[in-house]
């Protein structure tokens, strides 16, 4: 349906295009109908839009001249015109975590109907769980809540120095932690339900499989099949811990997707890998006063900046976590059952023939994870997957090789695994195929946070990734360490705490790299995330005045750079 002013030049090339297109379409006149004027009026308060021609294809609304073309341009014209009514749905997205969610709640409210499958298969040692997708139930929320347990932890230790005098044994009890930490959980996927159904959307908890084009099969845990199809479909299944395929692994070990709902105390533990879930495991696990030991096949924080990652670890070598460097476990052995029972892990260097046996409690792999994408009939349809990883590539509109088949959150190749990302992705990918927007994701300069017992939070480039892209003889690397004042009367340790930019010397000294290590480093780091959002030089965190006394204001008087080698540590507060 086109609105239209016989004169007007605009108008006449979007009908035009239609014609070139072979499309057939209703035309209405403004300046040829007596309530041209009032018909104009009722569609600036429809969509906000006061010019013609005003474009709608099945039932969407496309825009003006420009718009139309730049659909056409990028193809979502086409995909609109394509659209057909013989499908069950407009849109079926594969997932009910973060992205996907975000996805479908974002296409209802555009007017389309939308099916949401999910199935969590359950873990070898059995846990499964409700609609939320990793970040709610195995991920985020209960890692930040544990954290958060951990250092109420070390805050009691530092009230008594501030006043605060107790004379009861204090210990923590792991099962009302994980009690009230799973209440918390349940309300969460009581309220996706409740959104989805508000919303119309439909919610399946099955196990969605692609049978042929546009069609999937869907299997319920009791086996039964129902068939649907869709114009479009979101794949947006996530990931899962990996397991290290040696003897006894499956059968003893727990990853992230067990601990939380753990039902008892873990004990004494061993985390085997380095990265950001088995530090942050091991550092709660730690703070709960368990005796925790980490073995680390290299280096600690893949991808993050090393100097940062390294300095993590050696805080919470301070504070108790024993770290096994460069050993690789071979075997685990039960020695007893139990809640928790006894297990012997033997383990191997990685670099020579020294073998090692320790005894734990519970051992948790958090090695890595795997893309859910190997067993749900993409290669029936075409959808080309990166065979070592499991992920699948995608454009900068998140579209698959198969038109229209689109992909979002951890599974997409080469995009942050980040629950935000996934969330903006989704929605942002559903407002461009239903014709609300053209925005596409920005994937640069996306803030996070690794919660250890020392957080650690960065935005933009690491140290190393920088002077990969811009050369060291371009970059100005100012640094210092500081003393939160909290840790003053505390008696917490100085020199610890570090904060560091990246300045791109050839931009102005913009500000490329921002790293804090530092009590609530995640909430520092938000705000100076906007900040390299619009651009954030050094001058302009000069010119910032500070709030005093916190611990990012310590980024508004950094003078120090890294190539003058001058010495960094604080001698009072």
């Amino acid at each position: 349906m086109i609105f239209s002013k016989s004169y007007c030049p605009h108008s006449t090339r979007v009908k035009e295009l239609f014609s070139s297109l072979g499309v057939e379409c209703n035309v209405l006149e403004l300046d040829q109908v007596d309530d041209g004027a009032k018909v104009q009026e009722v569609l600036s308060e429809i969509t906000n839009q006061k010019t013609v021609p005003n474009v709608f294809v099945n039932k969407v609304h496309v825009g003006g001249c420009d718009q139309t073309f730049q659909a056409y341009q990028s193809g979502l014209l086409q995909k609109l015109l394509q659209e057909d009514s013989a499908y069950d749905y407009d849109l079926i997205v594969v997932g009910g975590g973060s992205g996907g969610l975000s996805c479908a709640k974002e296409a209802a409210i555009l007017g389309k109907k939308v099916m949401v499958l999910d199935f969590v298969v359950p873990s070898p040692q059995g846990t499964s769980w409700g609609l939320g997708g990793t970040c709610v139930n195995v991920g985020c929320i209960p890692k930040k809540l544990m954290h958060q347990a951990a250092l109420l932890g070390q805050a009691l230790c530092d009230s008594r120095k501030f006043g605060w005098e107790y004379n009861q044994q204090v210990k923590h009890n792991w099962e009302t932690m994980t009690k009230a930490i799973q209440n918390h959980i349940s309300s969460l996927n009581w309220g996706y339900r409740l959104s989805l159904r508000e919303k119309a959307v439909a919610y399946v908890n099955s196990y969605g499989e692609f049978v042929e084009h546009h069609k999937i099969k869907v299997t319920n845990k009791k086996g039964q099949e129902t068939y649907y199809t869709a114009a479009q479909f979101v794949i947006a299944t996530g990931e899962r811990p990996r397991y290290l395929g040696i003897q006894g692994d499956k059968e003893y070990c727990i990853t992230s997707d067990d601990l939380f709902s753990l039902p008892y105390c873990p004990g004494k533990t061993l985390v085997v890998g380095a990265s950001y879930v088995a530090l942050e495991c091991a550092g709660f696990l730690a703070g709960f006063g368990l005796d925790v030991t980490v073995m680390v096949r290299s280096i600690l924080l893949r991808g993050f900046d090393q100097e940062m990652a390294e300095k993590v670890g050696s805080y919470m070598e301070q504070h108790g976590v024993k770290f096994l460097r460069k050993f690789i476990p071979v075997m685990i052995q039960q020695l007893e059952k139990g809640s928790p029972g006894k297990l012997k892990v033997l383990a191997k260097s990685t670099e020579g023939t020294e073998t090692i046996e320790g005894v734990y409690n519970t051992v948790l792999l958090a090695i890595g994870r795997d893309s859910c994408t190997r067993k749900m009939g993409l290669e029936k349809i075409g959808v080309k997957i990166n065979e070592k990883s499991g992920k699948i590539p995608v454009n900068d509109v998140e579209q698959t090789s198969v038109p229209y088949v689109y992909a979002v959150g951890d599974i997409s190749e080469g995009k942050p695994e980040l629950t935000p990302v996934a969330i903006q992705s989704g929605k942002l990918l559903a407002r461009r195929l239903f014709g609300a927007s053209l925005e596409k994701c920005d994937y640069v300069n996306v803030p996070t946070t690794v919660f250890t017992p020392l957080e650690y939070g960065c935005c933009g480039l690491a140290e190393e990734k920088a002077i990969e892209v811009y050369k060291k003889e371009n970059l100005e690397i100012y640094h210092t360490l500081f003393w939160p004042l909290e840790w003053t009367v505390a008696g917490r340790e100085n020199n610890t705490c570090y904060a560091k930019i990246i300045c791109n010397k050839l931009d102005h000294d913009r500000v490329i790299g921002f790293h804090i290590l530092g009590p609530n480093a995640g909430e520092v780091t938000q705000g100076f995330a906007a900040a390299m959002k619009c651009g954030l030089t050094k001058q302009l965190l000069d010119d910032t005045i500070g709030i005093h006394p916190t611990c990012g204001e310590v980024f508004t008087t950094l003078e120090i750079t890294k190539s003058s080698g001058l010495d960094i540590t604080q001698k009072g507060c």
